[in-house]
């Protein structure tokens, strides 16, 4: 090649060269915006998924431990509020249950002079009531529907709760003819011997499982009025009373259409 044909070639070459790095550069340049951008400008493009805190727990459809809960409970109660077997001296036939209304007591008759002692918590004044009756259905970690009555005092209040550890039934529930009271668990422990609901009697979540497991549906509730002599009941030496064995847990349900259960734990409710 002829000096003066190199010479006129060069120039060609290093303007080529040029062109092709200012199109490399100009190209990196229009890429970094998608480098450096944010996470949230990264969401809204689409190609991050969203942090699972974005997304509400629905602790109402947790699986609960009674046990544990129960246990924690038991722990609390003075001891005249335990569970224990106990010499009682009743006209009842054995399976009977009384509730000692002004005692804040509940027996299960065992016969033989014998029954089994559960603290339970009772109508607070004006809400107490007595009478016979009989166990007409039984739920294991029942849904709840307020009576018309109760939400015409508290028109706050759900219209549906879903049962789990967040209603106020608690664990279990044995429905007491066609009224509205119920023998029931709690999800508030403290409130066991005291004068705090709308009329249904209360029991811890493990007490109330307990007796659960002990009557059935037609077992006889007999409750003593408020101002009534107390039972004379006495403890039996030894006479702890061991666990009936727990029957296979409902599955807890939800609300429909998707609505969350409230967890409502006001003692006057219920």
């Amino acid at each position: 090649m002829s000096q003066q044909t190199e010479q006129t070639e060069r120039p060609a070459r290093r303007q080529r060269a040029m062109t092709v790095n200012t199109l490399f550069v100009t190209g990196m340049l229009s890429l970094t915006p998608l480098a450096l951008s944010s996470p949230a400008s990264a969401q809204a493009l689409g190609y991050a998924s969203a942090p699972l805190s974005a997304f509400p727990s629905d602790d109402a459809a947790a699986t609960p431990d009674d046990s544990a809960e129960g246990a924690a409970g038991a722990r609390v109660l003075p001891e005249r509020l335990r569970r224990t077997t106990v010499a009682l001296n009743t006209d009842e036939a054995p399976g009977t249950v009384i509730i000692d209304t002004g005692n804040t007591t509940l027996y299960y008759v065992l016969g033989q002079g014998r029954a089994i002692r559960y603290g339970v918590g009772v109508g607070r004044e004006g809400f107490t009531w007595s009478g016979v009756q009989t166990i007409t259905n039984k739920a294991e970690w029942p849904d709840w529907h307020p009576p018309a009555q109760m939400i015409a005092r508290q028109p706050y209040l759900p219209r549906f709760m879903a049962g789990g550890p967040g209603n106020p039934l608690g664990a279990r529930a044995m429905y007491l003819g066609s009224s509205d009271y119920r023998i029931h668990g709690t999800n508030d422990p403290t409130t066991i011997g005291k004068f705090v609901s709308s009329g249904c009697i209360r029991l811890t979540n493990e007490d109330v499982t307990d007796l659960f497991g002990r009557v059935s549906v037609g077992t006889k509730v007999v409750v003593l009025p408020k101002n009534a002599a107390h039972l004379a009941a006495r403890p039996i030496a030894g006479g702890e009373v061991a666990s009936v064995t727990p029957q296979p847990r409902a599955e807890v349900t939800t609300p429909p259409s998707g609505r969350r259960a409230v967890n409502l734990s006001m003692s006057s409710l219920y």
